[in-house]
C-alpha cells in the first residue's frame, strides 16, 4: 500500500511501558491498519532505549499494513510513555527530533483511561510492570504513583518480584520461614544457591523482576503462607490507591495491565463492585487523545 492509495489521515497511537512499547496504525475510519510490539518505552529506561523503541514498534506496525517506512511522516502520533510525568523526561521528549508528522505526548496514565472509558469519565488502575492510578470526574483529576521502581509502584510486578527475592534469600538465611517460593524462583532462574540468585538480580531492571512476580502469586495459590502475604501487602497498596482515586466519585473504575486479573480478587468488596471491563486499550486511547488534539488545532487554525 502506497502513500498515494491512501488518501485520508492516519493515526498512530503509542502505550510505552516499562516492559512494551505497543503502537496500532488507524485510519480516520477507526480501522486498524497495522500494529507492532517492541521494548521498553519508558524513558527512566534511557531516551535512546525509549525512543529505538517507539521506532521498531512504529515500522511493524506500516509494515504489518503494508506500507514504506517514509510513511512515518504522514502519521499524527499519540504517546502515552510511562515515565514523562517526570518534568526532565517530557522535556527530552518535547525535543525529540521525530520523524512523524506530529506527535502529542501524555502519560501511559492518561492514555489508559482514555481508553478505558472511551474518553469518558472514570477512573483506572495499571497493575503491570509497575502501578499508578488515574481518576477524571468533571474539572477533577487525581493521579496517584507512576513514581518508579524502586521508591514506587508498589503491588507492581517489579516489586512482587523484588519482594519475593528478598523473602528467599532471609529464608535461605534462616532469618525467616521456608516457602516454596525458593524451589520456584530456582527452577525458573536456572540459579541453585544464594550466590547464583544474587548475582542474578544483582543489576536487574524493573523488568526482570516483574517477570518472576507471577511465581508470587502461584506460590500463594498453593497456600504458601510467605507468598499469601506479599500478595496482601501488594493488594492493600492497590486498595490505597483505589479508594483514593474513587474520592472523587469517577462513575467507574477500572484496572488493565499484566497483573490486574491477578491481584483483582484479593481487592475489598467495595472496590470490585465498582470494577467495569476497559472499553478498549491504551493504545486506542492514544489514538483518540491524538484525534483530539488535532480537531482542536484544525479549529483554532
Amino acid at each position: 500500500m502506497s502513500i498515494a492509495a491512501q488518501p485520508q489521515q492516519l493515526y498512530l497511537g503509542i502505550d510505552g511501558g516499562g516492559s512494551k512499547c505497543r503502537a496500532i496504525l488507524v485510519s480516520q475510519d477507526s480501522e486498524i491498519l497495522g500494529e507492532g510490539i517492541s521494548g521498553p518505552g519508558n524513558p527512566l529506561r534511557g531516551m535512546e532505549i525509549a525512543t529505538a523503541s517507539i521506532m521498531d514498534a512504529t515500522r511493524q506496525a506500516l509494515l504489518c499494513a503494508g506500507m514504506p517506512e517514509r510513511a512515518m511522516a504522514e502519521l499524527t502520533v499519540g504517546a502515552g510513555l510511562a515515565g514523562v510525568n517526570v518534568p526532565q523526561y517530557h522535556a527530552l521528549f518535547r525535543d525529540w527530533q521525530h520523524p512523524f508528522a506530529a506527535f502529542h505526548l501524555t502519560s501511559d496514565l492518561h492514555i489508559a483511561c482514555m481508553g478505558a472509558h472511551h474518553g469518558q469519565d472514570g477512573a483506572v488502575i495499571i497493575i503491570g510492570t509497575g502501578s499508578c492510578g488515574l481518576a477524571q470526574s468533571g474539572t477533577q483529576m487525581i493521579e496517584v504513583g507512576g513514581h518508579g521502581f524502586p521508591y514506587g509502584d508498589n503491588g507492581s510486578g517489579a516489586w512482587f518480584g523484588l519482594q519475593m527475592v528478598h523473602q528467599v534469600l532471609l529464608s535461605l538465611d534462616g532469618l525467616a520461614q521456608p516457602t516454596a517460593m525458593t524451589q520456584a524462583l530456582f527452577k525458573a532462574s536456572h540459579c541453585h544457591d544464594q550466590l547464583a540468585l544474587v548475582q542474578h538480580f544483582m543489576h536487574a531492571s524493573p523488568t526482570l523482576y516483574a517477570k518472576y512476580a507471577p511465581l508470587v502469586f502461584a506460590c500463594a495459590e498453593q497456600g504458601d503462607a510467605e507468598a499469601q502475604a506479599i500478595v496482601q501487602q501488594g493488594a492493600v497498596h492497590i486498595n490505597a490507591i483505589a479508594h483514593r482515586l474513587l474520592s472523587i466519585e469517577p462513575p467507574k473504575l477500572a484496572l488493565i495491565g499484566g497483573l490486574a486479573y491477578k491481584v483483582e480478587p484479593y481487592l475489598d468488596a467495595a472496590v470490585r463492585a465498582r470494577l467495569v471491563v476497559a472499553d478498549a486499550s491504551p493504545e486506542w486511547g492514544a489514538v483518540w487523545y491524538a484525534q483530539q488534539l488535532a480537531q482542536q488545532q484544525e479549529k483554532t487554525a
